[in-house]
């Protein structure tokens, strides 16, 4: 399974903001981007190939970002 998740750091943990539905001690890899360069990314390549509505880039960013 391949998901994209928000998550907030705190007190040194990683607390995700939604539910998640693993087995306890399930060993997961973690990719990482911090959500301001996202954002920035987001707004750099929006329009570059005409209209386009910022959730479709949004989700697009998601899909790509699970690969």
């Amino acid at each position: 399974m391949v998901r994209v998740i928000r998550a907030k750091y705190e007190n040194g943990v990683l607390k995700p903001l939604e539910k998640l539905e693993f087995e306890e001690g399930k060993e997961l890899l973690i990719k990482i981007i911090d959500a301001e360069e996202r954002r920035r990314i987001l707004r750099r390549y929006k329009g570059v190939l005409g209209p386009v509505d910022e959730r479709v880039l949004e989700k697009a960013l998601e899909e790509a970002e699970a690969l």
